[in-house]
């Protein structure tokens, strides 16, 4: 046989060279044509005949694509010496889909620029329609932002109409007609879709009507798997995990195969995971998953040794072994029997339900834990995760969650601080917590005493409900103060202060405003050298009873954020930081401000006043009290407008505790007033009044005329009440000033140079007036005040005369009577006393001058050298009748009667022992 076609090749060979270059043909060519199709690729394979072996050089195969017997595309295939004999494969993706148009192939050869006398041919046929329109591709799956070919092909007879792709506008402007009856349109498919888009197609037949028909569309995207990570979880199975990326919106699921064994993927989210038996003893191997879906086909590589990617199972059967206050004890069990051999490291999980805490164990095979430092009379949930202690590679799930709650407990100590307040001490505590008390607070027990030598202690009992104490102490002394928590498990550990002593003259820190950020405060302090245990910081309402509340840090800290839900914005705070020490702490610095600052509310100076000064008005409010205070007040401002004008003038102060501000250089008329408060947040406590300015000459009248008027009143007023009550006024003011009382009758002498009045009947009483008696002021040096008679004056009588009670003798029925100490009532309307009135006279030298009466004057002449006036001489007595006018002369005061009983035993002046000056 081969030396049969070797002899056949050299005939053709001598044939060709015998044969002129113009007479060449080349036997050599294709043969057996395959054409077919798969989606737009078209796809052609043919064979060499057997000239071609004796072909020394390469062979060319031109290649024609015939559309609707047009050419749309030619190409070549160059066949090299050393692969002539094999099968040739040509394949080209047509613009048009394969069921629309028929495709047809020409392929002939060349060689040597001598063209082949055959070709072949092969077509891929249209398919045709006979009643309705036909859309192709149907069903056909595309890639997103990819370019869609669609095709109509119509019955005969029929007209084209439109052909529209869902949810994609303009397309019709696209549409190509390949002949009178198929026509093309292409778009660009940019939005992945599972439930596919529909392409419709409108014609109208032979009789006018409009008939269409449609097919689908799928887009979506090829496999995007990637991450393949394998590992092994029970020592005797691969199992092997990755990401499915991106979704591809397929109707079809994508296909996996690991190793090339098909594998059923499961899917948790965009995780994807698949497993099978193998041997993972081999050490190093190459694991291989391939993806595949209608778009195209992915291969995922994982190089790996098995036994380095231990991920263990769950610890499974967790309970607890013993439960205490603040510890417990738990247990576990494996899935795997070989996991007992493996060196394992696990985690306990223990959490409150708001925080939690990891601690590890390790051992070989280890499947028990203890877990301190447990929070008393609380409930934890305990969780347990295990992995490989040598090469590790990730940890297991965490197994089931148990619930346990510890034993009781004393309480934790208290958070304790303090206030001072002159002789108070006002001790307060945070109240523990459900995780500070270990079981329900009975109550608080609070001692103090002095840091002095054999000082007493003091202790008190505070019920549950109470935060606070109030200790009445001398603050002058320092005090060393205990606080307990106390529940049925015991008291907790004593928290301890000392207060600092407080001294009257100790000088108060100036205390600075702070301003607030983000509904807090932020405190920054310098590093004090006594703060050994850290600093206490400490806010409350600068005024009430609001809430006191605290934090500590420590020594390193000198900044802190304070964020509390008592903070209000509008309310002034007082903010103060302590250094802690050993003994009592020291105070370094005081604040004052706002969590934020609002305006202050209008009408704010409601109680002001104004008054004109001139041509000026001065206008003064009472101080801001500090509760109407929702911001710092920096200073006021006055505006004024005349109501006549639209300009506005204004007068301010930057003084906080300014009272008043002036409005100067005014006009007569009316004006608006408005005051305000300048605050960091603007100007408020807006109060607005209106004020009548009037001429300073007008303002004098209408004071003087007030005065006059006022005047004129109390004038009328007092006369009417005077004219009303007249006598009551003199008696009060000038009281009556008491009369001589005398006897009956009067002690009558020859010897004494006086006139006696006439001597009434036994019990027959006449009122008397006094005669008005002359004295200089020597003759009586020493003056007796009467307590039955103050208004009169009593001098002493001359030596054997006066003031001596004379023997007692039973008189006659002509005697004078005894002196009664009152006079009766009957007495004033007898006598009569014209001389009554007559006025005292009290200048001596004027008495005993040449002028003065000739009686007065002998009375003068006869005092002795003491000044010494014998009564005898003394007294000069006006006769009742009328018939001398001349004053008597007496020491300083009137005659009267004394009390005490006088007997006449005489007619010498003796007898009127008792009458005094």
């Amino acid at each position: 046989m081969i030396s049969w076609v070797l002899l056949v090749s050299l005939i053709c060979v001598s044939g060709q060279v015998s044969s002129g270059p113009g007479d060449a043909v080349l036997p050599c060519g294709p043969q057996n044509l395959v054409l077919t199709s798969f989606g737009q690729v078209m796809m052609s394979s043919w064979e060499d005949t057997n000239v071609c072996f004796a072909v020394t050089e390469t062979i060319i195969y031109e290649l024609k694509v015939f559309i609707a017997n047009r050419l749309v595309h030619q190409d070549e295939l160059i066949v090299a010496r050393d692969q002539i004999g094999s099968t040739h494969y040509w394949n080209w993706t047509s613009p048009w889909i394969f069921d629309c148009v028929s495709h047809s192939l020409r392929l002939s050869s060349r060689y040597k620029n001598h063209k082949g006398s055959q070709h072949l041919e092969q077509t891929l046929p249209g398919k045709e329609s006979s009643r309705r329109p036909q859309v192709y591709p149907r069903d056909r799956v595309f890639q997103a932002n990819s370019i869609g070919n669609f095709c109509c092909v119509l019955p005969p007879g029929h007209t084209f109409d439109s052909l529209s792709v869902g949810g994609y506008t303009g397309t019709n402007n696209d549409t190509v007609s390949i002949d009178n009856r198929t026509f093309f349109s292409s778009i660009r498919l940019t939005r992945p879709t599972v439930v596919g888009v529909n392409i419709i197609c409108r014609a109208t037949n032979q009789q006018g009507a409009v008939v269409q028909n449609g097919a689908s569309a799928f887009i979506g995207y090829p496999p995007g798997d990637k991450d393949l990570q394998c590992e092994t979880r029970d020592l005797q199975s691969v199992e092997c995990h990755w990401n499915a990326g991106r979704d591809t919106h397929l109707r079809q699921k994508t296909k996996y195969k690991l190793l090339g064994s098909e594998c059923k993927a499961t899917a948790a989210s965009q995780s994807r995971k698949c497993s099978q038996k193998d041997d993972i003893s081999v050490g190093e191997k190459n694991w291989t998953l391939t993806a595949q879906n209608d778009l195209g086909t992915v291969d995922l590589f994982d190089q790996v040794d098995l036994r380095q990617r231990v991920h263990l199972f769950a610890p499974e059967e967790v309970r607890l072994l013993t439960i205490n206050s603040r510890n417990v004890s738990l247990t576990w069990s494996w899935p795997v029997e070989h996991y007992n051999d493996l060196n394992i490291t696990c985690q306990v999980n223990i959490s409150d339900g708001g925080t939690s805490f990891l601690m590890e164990t390790s051992d070989i095979g280890v499947n028990s834990a203890a877990v301190t430092e447990l929070v008393p009379n609380w409930t934890y949930n305990v969780m347990v995760r295990c992995g490989t202690t040598e090469h590790f590679w990730k940890w297991s799930p965490w197994s089931s969650a148990i619930t346990f709650h510890t034993e009781t407990d004393v309480p934790d100590a208290l958070d304790v601080w303090m206030q001072m307040r002159e002789n108070k001490v006002i001790v307060h505590w945070k109240k523990p917590l459900d995780h500070q008390s270990h079981g329900l607070i009975l109550n608080y027990t609070v001692t103090w005493r002095a840091m002095t030598e054999a000082a007493e202690e003091n202790v008190i009992t505070v019920p549950d409900t109470e935060d606070r104490v109030v200790l009445s102490v001398d603050t002058a002394h320092q005090y060393l103060i205990t606080a307990k928590a106390r529940n049925a498990n015991g008291s907790s550990s004593p928290s301890i202060i000392t207060t600092p002593a407080v001294h009257t003259d100790q000088t108060r820190l100036k205390t600075s405003r702070i301003t607030g950020v983000n509904g807090g405060f932020h405190l920054s302090w310098s590093v004090s050298p006594v703060a050994s245990c850290g600093y206490i910081l400490d806010w409350c309402p600068t005024l009430g009873d609001g809430p006191f509340e605290w934090l500590k840090v420590t020594p390193q800290e000198t900044e802190a954020r304070i964020i509390s839900g008592y903070l209000r914005d509008g309310l002034r705070y007082s903010l103060s930081i302590s250094a802690c020490t050993p003994a009592a702490p020291v105070l370094l610095e005081r604040r004052e401000g706002y969590v934020r600052e609002e305006k202050l509310p209008d009408n704010l100076f409601a109680h002001h006043k104004w008054k004109q000064q001139d041509m000026s008005v001065v206008v003064s409010w009472d101080p801001v009290r500090l509760t109407e205070q929702s911001a710092f007040i920096n200073g006021y401002v006055l505006y004024w407008s005349n109501q006549d004008s639209n300009v506005v003038y204004n007068v301010s102060t930057d003084h906080p505790e300014a009272t008043s501000l002036t409005a100067s250089d005014l006009k007569i008329g009316s004006y608006q007033f408005t005051v305000k408060a300048q605050t960091a947040v603007g100007e408020s406590g807006s109060t607005s009044f209106t004020v009548s300015l009037n001429s300073p000459t007008d303002a004098l009248v209408k004071m003087t005329t007030i005065c006059l008027v006022s005047i004129f009143i109390a004038l009328l007023l007092i006369t009417l009440i005077c004219c009303r009550h007249g006598a009551r006024i003199k008696n009060k003011v000038c009281p009556p000033i008491p009369k001589p009382v005398v006897t009956d009758k009067w002690l009558t002498s020859q010897d004494e140079k006086l006139s006696h009045p006439h001597i009434l009947d036994h019990g027959e009483v006449d009122k008397v007036d006094v005669p008005q008696l002359l004295c200089k002021s020597a003759v009586c040096p020493e003056a007796h005040v009467s307590d039955e008679y103050q208004p009169f004056i009593f001098a002493p009588a001359p030596k054997g005369h006066l003031n001596q009670v004379l023997k007692t003798h039973s008189p006659p029925s002509s005697a004078v009577p005894a002196v009664s100490t009152s006079p009766p009532s009957s007495f004033r309307a007898v006598f009569q006393n014209p001389s009554y009135n007559l006025p005292i006279i009290t200048d001596y030298t004027a008495a005993c001058s040449d002028s003065s009466p000739q009686p007065l004057r002998e009375t003068c002449l006869e005092s002795d050298t003491n000044g010494y006036l014998p009564q005898k001489e003394a007294l000069a007595v006006a006769p009742i009748d009328g018939t001398r006018n001349e004053p008597m002369t007496c020491v300083l005061s009137y005659v009267l009667i004394p009390p005490a009983q006088v007997v006449h035993g005489g007619s010498s002046p003796e007898s009127y022992s008792n009458i005094v000056c």
